[in-house]
C-alpha cells in the first residue's frame, strides 16, 4: 500500500466515523422528538452488550483444574461485588482486571 493510498484510507475512515457520530444530532437535533424505539434501545443495549461481553470472556473457561477457572471466578466475583457496593463501573472493571492479572501471574 502506498502512502497516498494509506492517507486516503485513513481520511475515509475518519470521515465515516465523524459522520456516524454526528448523524443522530443532525436527525434529532432540530426539535424533532426522539422515537420511542431509539429511547428503548438506548436503555437496553448497554446491558445487552455487557452480557455478551461476559459470555465472550467466559466461553473458553475450563473446569479441568482449579487454576483453569478460579482466577476468572474470583475476578468476576470482585467485579460484581465492587459494582454492587460502589456502583462504579470503572472501579469494578479496573479492580477485577488487576485482581485477575495478579492471580494469574503470582498465584496460579
Amino acid at each position: 500500500m502506498t502512502e497516498r493510498t494509506a492517507l486516503f484510507a485513513v481520511l475515509i475512515c475518519a470521515a465515516v466515523t465523524v459522520a456516524l457520530r454526528f448523524l443522530p444530532f443532525l436527525i434529532f437535533g432540530n426539535g424533532r422528538k426522539t422515537p420511542k424505539l431509539v429511547l428503548y434501545l438506548g436503555r437496553v443495549l448497554p446491558y445487552a452488550i455487557m452480557g455478551m461481553l461476559v459470555v465472550y470472556c467466559l466461553k473458553g473457561i475450563s473446569f479441568r483444574s482449579a487454576a483453569d477457572f478460579l482466577p476468572q471466578l474470583i475476578a468476576g466475583t470482585v467485579c460484581i461485588g465492587l459494582y454492587v457496593w460502589k456502583r462504579s463501573t470503572l472501579l469494578s472493571i479496573v479492580s477485577s482486571t488487576v485482581c485477575y492479572m495478579l492471580l494469574v501471574q503470582l498465584v496460579f
